[in-house]
């Protein structure tokens, strides 16, 4: 099977509310869709979302990289096309495109996870953030991942009475490297009394002294999420105890290929994965949710809930 074709198109789903985090703010979901074609005339998708706070892509560099490098791919089997996203120097979430596109034409993926994915509480406003969480969990989403800001006394207030008012929730807290080593310290000591499953990415990306002094003090779980975007990152983290969870995504690592080498080093290390994901079109949360069920053995948190999320 050789490529015969890449076309790209761009896509827009409006989102219900704001997706507000500590790096960003935004309405909608923009992507980038890749449609591959083969000699047997057999097509197969991918998609790339603008996510320039964190892989430093917006949706312009993406589409660009995608059309100025495809005509290298024409006449390539399967297998040579994997070796040549990976020497492109674009990226990453462009290479994600292209990659998973190259892997669905081989494996067709199906969206056939039976977990069930975390829902986002935006960062905002205490009253509001609180409500969201009540219309969340009374919809039956019960797994809450509940984003915060600098304001580490907001953090504190927002985390309390959202456990208070849905004491059987999962609560899954993402400061987005808004804190420091000390905000962090402060939260966890205010916070002791209450069952929090787990703390993602709470200091700056290139922290990882930072990190790991965190993860070594918390009896709450450390997820790392920004700090780690390819295997010998992810390497670094596991060898040094510097986090407990790997946040695998295929925007950051680079696709489906290299988010199965990731998958298969965190399951024979023992290592605990979240499947996460960018505020994603259709496709690529499909992916990933096949991936999660794959590797259901590692993979013990989902927040592939983009779809809950579009108007």
């Amino acid at each position: 099977m050789k490529i015969k074709s890449i076309t790209t198109t761009l896509e827009n789903i409006p989102l219900k509310t704001p997706f507000i985090t500590s790096l960003r703010k935004v309405e909608s979901v923009e992507f980038v869709r890749v449609i591959v074609e083969s000699d047997l005339g057999i097509e197969s998708i991918g998609e790339a979302p603008a996510t320039k706070a964190i892989t430093g892509e917006d949706i312009i560099t993406i589409q660009t990289a995608i059309e100025n490098n495809k005509n290298k791919f024409i006449g390539l089997n399967v297998y040579e096309s994997f070796e040549k996203v990976d020497s492109l120097e674009i990226g990453s979430s462009a290479k994600a495109a292209l990659d998973m596109a190259f892997y669905n034409l081989l494996n067709p993926m199906k969206n056939r996870t039976d977990k069930k994915t975390a829902i986002t509480i935006s960062y905002n406003e205490t009253k509001k953030m609180l409500f969201d969480a009540n219309v969340a969990v009374g919809s039956k989403n019960d797994i809450l991942k509940v984003k915060l800001g600098q304001n580490i006394d907001h953090a504190i207030e927002v985390t309390k009475k959202i456990k208070q008012q849905n004491p059987n929730a999962l609560i899954m807290i993402d400061a987005n490297q808004a804190w420091n080593y000390n905000d962090t310290i402060k939260y966890i000591d205010s916070i002791k009394s209450i069952d929090i499953e787990l703390i993602e990415q709470p200091v700056k990306k290139d922290d990882l002294e930072g990190l790991k002094k965190i993860t070594s003090y918390s009896n709450i779980k450390i997820v790392a999420d920004e700090s780690c975007f390819n295997i010998d990152e992810v390497k670094t983290i596991v060898e040094n105890n510097i986090a407990d969870i790997i946040n695998i995504k295929l925007m950051k690592c680079g696709g489906i290929t290299k988010a199965i080498e990731i998958l298969e080093y965190c399951s024979q290390e023992e290592v605990p994965v979240m499947m996460g994901s960018m505020l994603e079109g259709p496709i690529s949360i499909k992916y990933a949710s096949s991936l999660a069920d794959t590797y259901k053995d590692v993979v013990k948190y989902i927040d592939l809930d983009s779809p809950l999320l579009y108007k």
